[in-house]
Order: structure tokens, then sequence, then C-alpha cells
């Protein structure tokens, strides 16, 4: 009989917004064990999970599973690279980014049975100043958001949206100097995103067209827009349509040096850091091996409310643009009325 596979589950218990307890109980009833020989750990503290799983690949495990959201599957993903050690995914956050890449589906049962199939396959990630990335990093106005979003204290897209409406229209672009392979140009914009995965999460395109086994990445650049270019922006990020945009420019690079005139804020895989004038992204070619979906049919069970959001909040803009300047109290109604709305779906 061939040797069973070792294979640990790293659950975050506070990731996203649903309650892990009865996790180790889904693992035992679901995962076969005729394959597999499986421990689960439960983190107990921030960094907790990278530890974990840098032990597993000094103990040669086989599969490393994330539980959790897309900030737990980044910090197990970057202690695995360049390891024998494959990824497996449970996705429990409110983005869930590389598991919708990947078409592992939301609901825990089923991300189990992928497991069971034991399919794994080698894909590229990502690196921007010396901090791996897995779906997407940025700098601008998706860093803004990021931190924004860190410092609210809670989770889920309901925040996101909240600290999307409030910033949104007062965020300044600023000015890069982006080289790649082939020079260095010059662009004002509101975001530069890095991709080597699709979306952000909650199926926010970002990238339509990325692929994690072409050993590029594809570069965003948003460059500046009013409120009245915003609807279509965003209905072309949940379409899937966001580059033939004519506000957005997109090119692929294995690497690229960006210099700006003020340190701030970027974000890798959605975990915000400040960092200087000088940001340095790469590609890692098949760096990283992951447990994939061997039917590859994505999961689309949950609805996407956040394209209602943005379309209701921005299609209402254009009845308040006066106040705009003013400082805005009838977005600040139209933002509580929409949160409303959001809260009881």
């Amino acid at each position: 009989m061939e040797n069973k596979k070792k294979i640990v589950f790293i659950v975050n218990p506070i990731s996203g917004s649903h309650s892990k307890e009865e996790m180790p109980q889904l693992i035992a009833d679901t995962l076969d064990t005729s394959k597999f020989d499986s421990q689960v750990i439960m983190t107990e503290y921030a960094g907790h999970a990278a530890e974990i799983a840098r032990q597993c690949t000094k103990d040669g495990t086989d599969i490393v599973v994330a539980v959790g959201g897309d900030g737990t599957v980044n910090e197990v993903a970057r202690s695995l690279v360049h390891s024998e050690t494959a990824l497996g995914i449970i996705p429990c956050g409110s983005g869930n980014g590389l598991a919708r890449h990947l078409c592992i589906p939301l609901d825990p049962k089923k991300a189990l049975n992928i497991i069971n199939h034991c399919k794994i396959e080698a894909f590229d990630y990502g690196v921007i100043n010396d901090l791996p990335f897995f779906c997407t990093c940025g700098m601008g106005f998706d860093a803004f958001i990021s931190l924004k979003f860190a410092e609210a204290g809670k989770r889920g897209p309901i925040t996101y949206v909240e600290n999307v409406l409030k910033e949104g229209l007062k965020y300044k672009p600023e000015t890069y100097e982006v080289e790649d392979e082939t020079g260095a140009r010059r662009y004002k914009a509101f975001l530069i995103a890095c991709a080597n995965a699709s979306q952000y999460g909650n199926n926010a395109y970002i990238a339509p067209h990325a692929s994690m086994m072409d050993g590029v990445m594809d570069v965003i650049i948003m460059e500046p827009f009013t409120a009245f270019d915003a609807p279509q922006i965003s209905i072309d990020m949940f379409n899937k349509t966001l580059d033939k945009n004519s506000k957005i420019k997109t090119f692929k690079a294995k690497r690229i040096h960006i210099r700006r005139s003020t340190p701030g804020a970027i974000h890798y895989d959605g975990d915000p850091i400040m960092t200087g004038t000088d940001i340095d992204v790469h590609i890692e070619p098949m760096g990283i091996k992951i447990v994939t979906n061997p039917d590859a049919i994505e999961d689309q069970s949950q609805p996407n409310f956040l394209l209602n959001a943005f379309s209701d909040f921005f299609n209402n803009i254009n009845n308040v643009r006066e106040d705009i300047e003013k400082g805005g109290r009838k977005i600040q109604a139209i933002n509580k009325v929409l949160l409303r709305k959001l809260t009881r779906n």
C-alpha cells in the first residue's frame, strides 16, 4: 500500500467572520484517512501560522493547509516557497482572493474534498520589497484602503465598502516613475497594482487575464478619474472587463522598480505596511506548490453584493455632486442607507 501523506491543518480561529470551532470535527469527518495522516493546529498569536508552516517544511510534511482568510493563506504560503511541501486552502476569510482564482470552493466541506483529490501543481508567486505575495500587491489607493481596513478593527466586505465610501473621493493621486525591462515611464496614478492572480477577492478582478503560471505579473495603472467615471470602473472590475477601461493601462513584466516622491503604504495580499520611496517587485516562477481543483469550476455560491454597493453609491453621486465640494452631507446620508442595506444582506 502506498504510504499515507502527512498533512497539517493550520486554523486561524479569528480570521473572517465564521467560527472555526467545528472545523476539527469537519476535517475528521471529511478527510480521506486512507490517504492522509492529519494534524490540526490552532494559531495562538500573530506570526504563529508562519512558524508552524516553517517547521512543517523541516519535518517533511507533504501538505500544509491554511484554514482562514487571505492573511492566513499568505502567512502559511510564504513559509512554504521553494520547498517540497504543498499549500492547501480552506477559505474562511472575507475576500478569499487566491482561493477564488484557483477555483477552490468557498464551502469548507467542498474545499476538503478538493484536498482529498490531492492534485498538486507548481505556481508563480511575487515579491514586493522582500515580502512574498501570491495574489496581488500594490500602492496608492488600494494600499491606503488596506491600511484603513486594518485600522478599523473589524473584518468583512462591509468594512471595506465603508472605507471606500468614506475615503474614495478625497484620495489624491500620486506621480510614480515605473521602470521595467523596456525602460522607465512616469505616470500620475490613482493606484498601481501588480497581479500574480486575477483578483483582490470578492470577485473584484483587478487583472482579469493574469496567470499564475506564465512567469510574469500583470501591472495595472489606474489613472486619475472623477466621480462620474467611477461607476464604470467598478462595474468593469466585477465584470472582468477592467482592462478595456480607458482609465486603465496594463502591461506584463518579470520585474519592475517604482519610485515615488514620498514614503507611504504598500500592500501584499491586502496586508498593509509602510515603506519608503523605492519599491521593487518581481516574480518567482514556479516557486510554490499548491493543491488545486481538478475540475476548476469557479465557485459562484455567494452573491456579489459589492458590485451592487458600488453601483448604488456612485449612481447616487450624480444626484449630490453639488454637495461633494461642500463636505457631502448627502453622501454621508447615502453611506448610512447603503450600509444598512448591506448589513441586512
